[in-house]
């Protein structure tokens, strides 16, 4: 047997802690021979919630945090006080090597600010982006960044796309990945002054596969690898893609059923639909990964419920048996 990939899991964080951050944990356990979770919470609550489960209990451990950092706290100021929350138990556990990743769905601020003061940035890695995978027409598409990096610098982008290529050939096994900038039009004289400014440095780049411009409206059909961005736009465009995504599911189920006849339909077009919606929805894709980092730091949705943690926790594998944090410390440019 291979040797076990040890991921913590934050089981204190998000909108529906513990209960279905434990039975997430517990599904990728019971999916995976190759797993092993360390929950970090409150001993007596995961204990209720790990009593109602059968499961190999030599790849599930527990951690007593008694300190919960909750999502209206200030981030900096939580990771500093909080020494013994799940969250800051379950990045220390990274950091020290007793776990390769670490996976929440706790306040976003807190999870970016510990990522990278505890765990620690590679080093040349000048910012560490969220980059989620999402559906498209082609298959999945990753953003980079969604939600770290507000105001980045051209050679931050650059380095965006760099680890963005990397995780899609590694990870997603997309050889020799597109990377398109977001824009407003597709000429290179277009964009504000970040995009100008970046773009002539991307086409420079000799270890990316560039292409270009990409507009908003494109990115559903899959028209690029690995979409860079800074995070202001990136996670107006995931929110509203998610958002638009759920709209459309619901109105579908609603017109399938609206009247007699479409019932039937719906009954016959049932399996395929299932299919197909499935792959439109972006929980079977796991969180988006803290790229950059000295070890992996997964964030999930803060609204996640089991089988968004069970695909966060499965995602796990593949990033560390490919040695993604070491292959960006080879090949990054850090001048």
């Amino acid at each position: 047997m291979s040797e076990l990939v040890r991921v913590a899991v934050d089981a204190m964080g998000g909108d529906n802690a513990p209960g279905e951050i434990i039975k997430g944990a517990i599904e990728a356990v019971c999916e995976s021979k190759e797993v092993c979770v360390i929950l970090t919470g409150r001993q007596e609550a995961m204990d209720a919630e790990l009593a109602k489960y059968t499961y190999d209990k030599e790849r599930v451990e527990t951690v007593d945090c008694p300190e919960v950092i909750e999502t209206a706290e200030p981030p900096v100021a939580a990771i500093r006080t909080k020494k013994h929350s799940s969250m800051v138990a379950g990045m220390n556990l990274v950091r020290h090597g007793e776990a390769d990743a670490f996976v929440s769905a706790g306040s976003s601020g807190a999870i970016l600010v510990g990522g990278q003061s505890i765990v620690g940035r590679i080093k040349g890695v000048h910012r560490a982006p969220l980059a989620p995978l999402f559906p498209t027409e082609k298959g999945i598409s990753l953003l980079v960044d969604s939600g770290a990096n507000v105001d980045p610098r051209p050679n931050h982008l650059v380095q965006f796309a760099q680890m963005g290529s990397i995780y899609m050939e590694y990870v997603i096994g997309v050889k020799n990945p597109t990377v398109a900038i977001l824009n407003i039009g597709a000429e290179e004289e277009k964009g504000n002054a970040l995009v100008k400014e970046t773009f002539p440095l991307l086409k420079e780049c000799r270890d990316i596969n560039f292409i270009g411009s990409i507009e908003a409206r494109d990115i559903p059909y899959g028209a690029a690898d690995v979409i860079v961005t800074d995070a202001f736009s990136g996670n107006i465009v995931l929110k509203l893609y998610e958002g638009l995504a759920a709209v459309l599911i619901s109105e579908i189920k609603k017109g399938m059923t609206s009247t007699f006849r479409s019932k039937i339909g719906a009954a016959l077009a049932l399996p395929a639909l299932k299919e197909t919606l499935k792959s439109f929805d972006a929980t079977e894709y796991g969180g988006a990964p803290l790229l950059g980092c000295q070890g992996l730091v997964v964030k999930t949705h803060g609204s996640a419920k089991a089988v968004e943690v069970k695909n966060s926790v499965i995602q796990c594998l593949t990033f560390t048996q490919q040695h993604i944090s070491d292959r960006i410390r080879e090949h990054i440019c850090t001048d």
